[in-house]
């Protein structure tokens, strides 16, 4: 209140976002597995998802063929979109993710619908998770996988080199 009021000139001057603004939904599409949970769980029913089924052949001999899903269309309407993110959040194989984008503005509200290929560009101004804090516990499945590993390594370590240190010990 003691301030005085800057009005920021936008086109010219670009607002300065959080590092994790909520802009745009972007699509990952290789992992994409066309699975529907997004389309299913939107309230507004605002993903279109168009997809067929192809037939892949078996990657050992004497196995049986495999049906898989190929995605055809991937669609938002972001002008029934309300941007609550449960497309995001329901997505089992991390496909969908906030873009920082928010220069998406259309003079015709039907252009609204962006299909995949913009999604995808939308993709690649995702920002990176933040880092691990290095205090953090490890999750207990590396750190299972972890003990196993080292578990495996110390039984092959003195067979595999033969390598032994004084009183039987391993040598780094």
């Amino acid at each position: 209140m003691v301030r005085k009021n800057v009005t920021a000139q936008y086109p010219d001057v670009q607002p300065a976002l959080a590092p994790r603004t909520r802009g745009v939904i972007g699509l990952f599409e290789e992992n994409c597995t066309v699975c529907m949970l997004c389309a299913r769980e939107c309230p507004d029913w605002c993903i279109y998802i168009d997809s067929h089924k192809e037939t892949v052949p078996p990657a050992a001999p004497g196995g049986r063929e495999r049906q898989r899903n190929v995605l055809d269309r991937f669609a938002i309407d972001f002008a029934l979109c309300m941007y609550c993110g449960i497309c995001i959040e329901v997505c089992p194989f991390d496909a969908l993710f906030w873009s920082p984008e928010f220069e998406y503005a259309e003079t015709d509200i039907r252009e609204l619908t962006h299909e995949r290929d913009k999604l995808r560009e939308w993709m690649w101004t995702v920002p990176a998770p933040p880092a691990l804090d290095a205090a953090a516990e490890e999750p207990k499945e590396v750190a299972a996988a972890r003990r196993t590993a080292d578990k495996l390594r110390r039984a092959e370590g003195p067979a595999a080199d033969g390598a032994e240190g004084p009183a039987g010990e391993e040598t780094p």
